[in-house]
This record gives structure tokens, sequence and C-alpha cells, in this order.
């Protein structure tokens, strides 16, 4: 991993995984993290069968050298913007055109594993399924969470929007994590709002059950609580984010508030009091968002896994 502001090396680590720190700067040059990337290979005192590439900056002429010194290559993808050598390619979005955005981009015998139904959820999202009814639309419960560090202070925004409404009859949970640099804050805010405030948690999966309204990203959270049916305002905070928000609004499956600079506090406001006065157009959100996901149950394995399984034995 490359160690740069922010990374987390330290975090993985105390996950019980070995870590090999790449120093080359805050400046990614895909040439010299392909020459570190076989180093660190060749210091491996065991044959790697599989190797995972997960970076929007590397493409076939990273993979192409690695590939030497490792059994398979497997990529995560989302932007369908550059060439993959691979064997592999996972991208967990929604688009309309989903099945045909990598033609073109990938080897004819790459398996690819596209759409929502492959997203790949920890545990506690489908131990928090058990629980999840089906929703009415009414809001008696909502959830703010705009990501670890919520770059561009969405959280602030939706708080400012509710207190000039009336809701004080609605519970509600702002979770931010330690990244946020405006967390004090946001804090000082949740304790005159009366708003339940959530650092650096762990049970996400459970206030998003819990929930009967969330104000989030795009993104993994986004599908998070679609897989719950948490029926969701989403304003784009990334560029990588904005096609994939589109479509899944266009499919019903959430609400799109736009880019985060063009919403205002009074956006929310708006956006807000409808959905407070539309139960029925939450409810059938709430039906589309599971619908989209194909309201899955856990896999015994996932298909993504099986065929890293698979593939480890074949040559």
């Amino acid at each position: 991993m490359r160690v740069c502001p922010g990374d987390l090396c330290d975090y993985v680590e105390s996950q019980g995984f070995s870590v090999f720190r790449m120093f080359h700067g805050t400046h990614f040059s895909q040439e010299i993290d392909t020459q570190l990337t076989i180093e660190m290979i060749q210091q491996c005192n065991d044959h790697i069968d599989w190797c995972i590439v997960d970076h929007y900056q590397i493409d076939r002429r990273w993979e192409e050298q690695v590939k030497k010194y490792v059994g398979k290559i497997m990529v995560v993808d989302d932007l369908a913007n550059r060439p993959h050598d691979c064997h592999l390619l996972l991208d967990q979005n929604y688009y309309k055109n989903m099945k045909q955005r990598y033609d073109g981009l990938v080897q004819k015998n790459c398996r690819l594993f596209l759409g929502p139904k492959y997203m790949i959820l920890r545990s506690e999202f489908y131990e928090a399924k058990k629980s999840v009814k089906i929703r009415s639309g009414h809001v008696q419960r909502m959830l703010i969470f705009f990501g670890g560090s919520d770059p561009t202070n969405e959280t602030e925004k939706v708080l400012q929007a509710l207190r000039d409404l009336c809701f004080a009859h609605i519970k509600v949970d702002v979770v931010v994590g330690n990244a946020n640099p405006k967390r004090s804050q946001i804090q000082k805010m949740c304790l005159e709002m009366n708003i339940n405030y959530h650092c650096q948690i762990n049970y996400i999966a459970e206030l998003m059950a819990q929930a009967d309204l969330s104000c989030g990203a795009g993104g993994v959270t986004m599908w998070e609580r679609c897989f719950l049916g948490l029926p969701s305002i989403v304003t784009i905070v990334a560029e990588n984010q904005r096609q994939s928000v589109k479509d899944t609004a266009e499919y019903g499956a959430i609400w799109n508030l736009g880019w985060h600079w063009d919403v205002k506090v009074s956006d929310y406001a708006d956006i807000l009091n409808r959905a407070i006065l539309s139960p029925d157009e939450l409810a059938y959100m709430s039906e589309k968002a599971l619908e989209l996901l194909g309201n899955k149950e856990k896999y015994m394995v996932h298909p993504v896994v099986q065929a890293i399984l698979e593939g480890s034995h074949l040559e």
C-alpha cells in the first residue's frame, strides 16, 4: 500500500493482514508503482495466486507487467474508461448499459461480474436485513451519513435544514468518522438539536435497518442502503458517482439531489418536506431498491470468491 496522508496501512495491519508499504510520494506514477509492486511480489516467499487491483490510475500497462509474476489478476472498477488485461473484473454499480460498458476494454475471456447483485457486503448487513420490516413510507427515524470524512460538509447542510424545520417528532441519527474535520462542530449541533451523534462506529447496518429515510452520498453506502430497502436522498460528491446515481434514480431506487456544489440548505429542506409528505413515494422507492439488489439472500460462497477459488486451480 502507498504511504500517503489518510492511508489505511495501520488499520489494515490492525485487522491482522501483512502490509508492504510503498514510498513514492503523493504524486502517483503508474511506472514507478509497477516497479515497486513487482519488487514486493519478488520478496514474497510464496507464489501469488491472485493480484486484486482497485485503483483508477492503473490500467492494462501495469497489469501486463505484473501478471508475469502472479497467477491471475482481478480488477475492481466502475469507470469503464480504460483498457484492462485481467482474468476477472468486478463492477458492483448499476448502469442502464452495464452489460456493454466494458466492450473493447477487456479480453473476450475475461469473466465479468457486473451490477449490484454482485455487491460484496459485510456480514452485518445480512444480519441487519433479518430485522428489516416492510417500509410504509412514514418517516419516524432518519439517518444522516455522508461517509467517514464528508469532504463537502453535507452533514452540516442537512442539520441546518432540519434546524429550520419542525421535525421534533422524528428521531435523527448522525454518523461521522474520525476523519471528518467538522466532527466537533457537528457533535455540538447534534447536542443542541437533541439528535443522536455517532462517531467511527461499527453498527451502521443496524442504523440503516432502523431508519425510514436517509440522506447520504453515492458509492458503496448507497448500495448498502438499497440492500436494506432504505429510501435515500442522494447527493453526488465525486465524479465517479455521477452516472450510477443518475441511472439508479431513473430506476426509482433513490432520489438524486444532484451535485454537492449546487445543493443548498434550502434544497435539503425542500426535499425533506417532500419526503415527509409523500409516504407512498418512499414506500415505492424502498420496493425499487430491494428489486434492484435482487432482494438476495446471503451467498453460501459469493460468486466472485467462487471464481477466485476456481481460478486458483486452473492454469
